[in-house]
């Protein structure tokens, strides 16, 4: 697939803000405000302006300017984001940097810390402690004591079933809880997502532990640059080790079980079909957070991420809903909309350019809406299989001129190119 076509005006604009993000500093934007303990009804008067002032401003943030089609109406989410994945351009936002419980969506940020450190072949037994610590009612993929699982089979557990126990031994593995939760603040901090506070890794609900649509749409923009990240939040089923039992010759036979992603927009419901060009990435649910979810899905050469968090209708499988409505609306806008703010990149990845809150459109242009609600094409290729049902990989976009700019690219336009990330096959 080629690379997106260059916007000249786009870049012209973006080069003037990192010209003068040099000569600007964002002071409110660094300085996070301490977590609530527990969130309240309303999106605070003032919030974070890293990616743009508009993003820190409460209510819908969009600029319907002529040709730019209209929000979708009945999207109730107390706080979403539509972004592009690749250039990092807001498309639209509803309390962009509400800082909420992100329930299971913050393994995200998780998996984005912890993976790149241990080989997938590595194999660990599981020892009491390690499952030590996880809250009352937590997802399980059915990890066992005495038992040896492969990092890799931890890992499918953390993506497919949103495992807290696969999450607590990769955990250990990594030094422990503390050490994890540390690690993960760090990286947070790194990636300039400054409305999280991290308690727990796999995200239960602990008092002071928040986030926001935005982070969690850094997290998933920063973990899909890891093909192994990519893999594992797009494979649908695969095979995960059972009990070891004796066969009739009295020989050790290791069993194993089906898992299957509980993201519905890559495995489909009742109610829910699967959504053309989904490529992952995860979904949450909890007594405080709600319903919250972040997915990537590519159309037509545009790579759009969404996150939802907490719908006030609580109907079966709404966060998937209404991130299929705002996928649509996306798809439908992009190269049309003119952008409300950025997600920003890395600390490191630019220098003294990524400096937070500086955009090419941070209070953006046109008619745009302030406080309150806002007012099909074919299917992708197909790619190899992965994972016992046939269809684990997703989505895969040719870096070509991209990744020989990639060095100069932030400097010019903030492009990230998503190399290889996977393509979905077309199911029924």
């Amino acid at each position: 697939m080629p690379a997106p076509k260059p916007h000249a005006s786009r870049s012209l604009l973006v080069a003037s803000a990192v010209l003068l993000s040099l000569s600007l500093t964002a002071p409110a934007a660094l300085a996070a405000p301490t977590p609530s303990t527990s969130p309240s009804a309303t999106p605070p008067a003032k919030m974070s302006t890293v990616g743009g002032t508009r993003l820190g401003q409460p209510g819908t943030q969009v600029n319907l300017t002529a040709g730019v089609p209209v929000l979708p109406k009945d999207v109730t989410a107390r706080s979403w984001i539509v972004s592009d994945a690749e250039s990092g351009e807001v498309l639209a936002a509803h309390n962009a940097h509400w800082r909420l419980p992100p329930a299971s969506t913050l393994k995200m940020l998780f998996a984005d810390t912890v993976l790149p450190r241990f080989p997938k072949s590595t194999p660990h037994k599981v020892v009491p402690t390690d499952l030590a610590g996880m809250g009352a009612g937590s997802s399980m993929v059915g990890i066992k004591e005495g038992q040896t699982y492969t990092v890799h089979d931890l890992w499918l557990g953390v993506f497919l079933r949103s495992g807290n126990d696969a999450v607590h031994v990769l955990s250990a593995m990594n030094g422990g809880v503390e050490q994890t939760v540390k690690d993960m603040q760090d990286h947070a901090d790194e990636l300039q997502a400054l409305d999280t506070h991290v308690v727990t890794p796999d995200g239960y609900d602990q008092a002071g532990q928040v986030s926001s649509a935005y982070d969690l749409s850094l997290f998933a923009r920063s973990g899909l640059q890891k093909k192994d990240f990519r893999e594992y939040c797009s494979t649908v089923r695969a095979k995960f080790p059972g009990d070891t039992t004796k066969n009739a010759k009295g020989q050790s036979v290791r069993g194993s079980f089906e898992i299957q992603n509980t993201n519905r927009l890559l495995s489909g419901d009742t109610d829910i079909p699967v959504y053309q060009g989904i490529a992952g990435v995860k979904n949450g649910n909890t007594t405080n957070a709600g319903a919250t979810f972040t997915g990537v899905a590519e159309r037509g050469g545009r790579v759009l991420l969404v996150t939802v968090m907490n719908p006030e209708k609580k109907e079966h499988n709404e966060v998937y809903k209404e991130t299929v409505k705002l996928f649509d609306w996306g798809f439908q806008a992009a190269g049309k909309a003119t952008p409300v703010g950025e997600l920003v990149p890395p600390k490191g990845a630019v220098g003294s350019t990524a400096q937070p809150g500086a955009s090419a459109s941070a209070s953006g242009s046109g008619s745009g809406s302030g406080s309150g609600k806002g007012a099909g094409s074919k299917p992708v290729a197909a790619s190899s299989a992965n994972g016992s049902g046939g269809i684990g990989v997703a989505l895969a976009i040719t870096a070509g001129v991209l990744v020989l700019l990639a060095g100069a690219a932030f400097l010019v336009n903030r492009r990230w190119p998503l190399p290889d990330l996977v393509r979905r096959r077309t199911r029924p």
